[in-house]
């Protein structure tokens, strides 16, 4: 019996660990949805409001450097073909952890229940001798 209980501790140590990594996850594909959308604004409102002419900088640490129309498009372009990426590998990763998430919930939930079974079980011979 202490056995089983030094395994449904590690178990749930896992499931806990998994469901930790899994919330992590979740939070970084947020976080990418939050830049997407960011991006997105930018390459479809900030940049058709602006003059053909219109001079671009562009953040680079400490300094601004100026930056053509067209390196401006293309550099955003780029990040939100990035970021698209990233969704979707963090995207499987997420069902990936879901998955091993249910499959180690499943797990305790047996072990608990064979527990259980054998907590009755030594206990109904007792109570009939009693």
């Amino acid at each position: 019996m202490a056995e089983e209980q030094k395994q449904l501790q590690s178990l749930s140590d896992e499931f806990q660990k998994l469901q930790a990594e899994l919330q992590i996850t979740v939070e970084a594909r947020q976080k990418l949805e939050s830049q997407q959308q960011e991006n997105k604004g930018v390459q479809k409102v900030e940049f058709a409001r602006l003059a053909d002419d219109a001079k671009i900088y562009k953040l680079v640490g400490p300094v601004l450097l100026k930056q053509d129309r067209s390196e401006a498009v293309l550099a955003v372009d780029g990040r939100l073909e990035f970021i698209e990426k990233e969704i979707k590998r963090i995207e499987q990763q997420i069902g990936a952890l879901q998955e091993t998430s249910e499959l180690k919930k499943m797990e305790v939930y047996r072990l608990q229940t064979e527990m259980q079974q054998q907590q009755q079980a030594a206990g109904a011979p007792a109570a009939a001798v009693a």
